[in-house]
C-alpha cells in the first residue's frame, strides 16, 4: 500500500514539474499520499525538495525549545543528544517557528501544554509580519493551522503544542494575497500544511525556492487548504532513520515528530 502512494506522489510530482505556474489537475494528489519512509525526496519545477509526513494514527507531534531550566537548544544536534535513551523513537524533526537572536519565540509558543509567548498580532518587518501569518497547534491527534486572527477569534482552549510563524502560504485553498505566484527571493525554506486526512505535511527545499513556489507547491500538488512558512535559510531537518542531521545555523523552535508505541499484541486464546 505504502509503495503504491509513493508512486502515485512520483508520479504527481512529475506532472506538476512539467506545468509550470499552472494549478494540477484535482485528482492529483488528495490525500497527499504517505512516503514509504518518515522521508522522501521530491522534485517540483526543478526544485529538488524534501517531504516528510506526519500521520495521527501512528505519530505524536510535539514542541521543543531548551531542556527545563536552560537555554534554548539552538541545533537539532543539541537536542538529538539531549534525548533520553528510553524516549519514544523520533520520525523526523525540523526547525518550527519564528525566534530572536537568542533563540526565543516571537510569537505564540506552547510546548507540554504550557503557553511559553503569547500570540504576537503586532505589524512589523520580515516574513512573519506578512500578514496574515499563523499558527501551526494540535492536542492529541488532532493537528490545525489557523491564520493568527482566525486562531485569537475561536481558539478558546490551550493545545498541548502550537508555534507561530509567518506568513501563511495558503489560506483556505487559496495563495497568501501578497505572494507573488512566480517570483521573490530564492532561499532554503521549509513550512508546514495539513491535508485532507489531518496529517501534517512537511516540506524542506534541498534547492533554492520563492515562497510562490512552495505555496504553489501546496496548493496545487498537496492540495492542502492551510499551509504555513516556518523559515527560510536556517531551515533543517534530522530523519535518525536515514542519518541526515542538519546542523549549519543556529535554531529556536524545534518541532518533533515521535513514533507512537505499539500496541501490545494479544495472544490468540487456547
Amino acid at each position: 500500500m505504502r509503495a503504491a502512494l509513493a508512486a502515485s506522489l512520483a508520479l504527481t510530482l512529475a506532472l506538476s514539474a512539467c506545468g509550470g505556474g499552472k494549478q494540477a489537475p484535482e485528482a492529483a494528489a488528495s490525500p497527499t499520499p504517505a512516503p514509504r519512509k518518515p522521508c522522501e525526496a521530491a522534485l517540483f519545477e526543478d526544485v529538488h525538495l524534501t517531504l516528510c509526513v506526519a500521520d495521527p494514527a501512528s505519530d505524536t507531534i510535539r514542541t521543543a525549545l531548551a531542556p527545563k531550566d536552560g537555554k534554548p537548544w539552538r541545533s537539532l544536534a543539541a537536542y538529538a543528544a539531549s534525548r533520553p535513551a528510553n524516549a519514544q523513537p523520533v520520525a523526523f524533526a525540523i526547525n518550527g517557528g519564528t525566534f530572536d537572536d537568542d533563540g526565543m519565540p516571537v510569537g505564540y509558543y506552547v510546548e507540554d501544554h504550557q503557553r511559553l509567548h503569547e500570540l504576537n498580532r503586532n505589524p512589523g518587518p520580515g516574513n512573519f509580519h506578512l500578514l496574515p501569518n499563523g499558527v501551526f497547534f494540535g492536542t492529541g491527534d488532532s493537528w490545525q493551522i489557523r491564520t493568527s486572527k482566525d486562531f485569537f477569534d475561536h481558539v478558546t482552549s490551550r493545545p498541548d503544542f502550537g508555534t507561530q510563524s509567518g506568513p501563511m502560504l495558503v489560506i483556505g485553498g487559496e495563495l497568501h494575497p501578497k505572494i507573488i505566484p512566480e517570483g521573490g527571493s530564492l532561499r532554503i525554506r521549509d513550512a508546514v500544511g495539513i491535508d485532507s486526512a489531518g496529517r501534517a505535511v512537511f516540506v524542506i527545499t534541498d534547492d533554492p525556492i520563492s515562497l510562490g513556489q512552495l505555496a504553489r507547491f501546496y496548493r496545487d500538488v498537496l492540495k492542502v487548504k492551510n499551509a504555513l512558512y516556518l523559515d527560510g535559510t536556517v531551515s533543517s531537518l534530522w530523519v535518525p532513520e536515514t542519518g541526515r542531521l542538519d546542523n549549519s545555523y543556529p535554531l529556536g523552535p524545534l518541532i518533533v515528530v515521535e513514533k507512537k508505541a505499539k500496541a501490545p499484541t494479544k495472544e490468540a486464546a487456547p
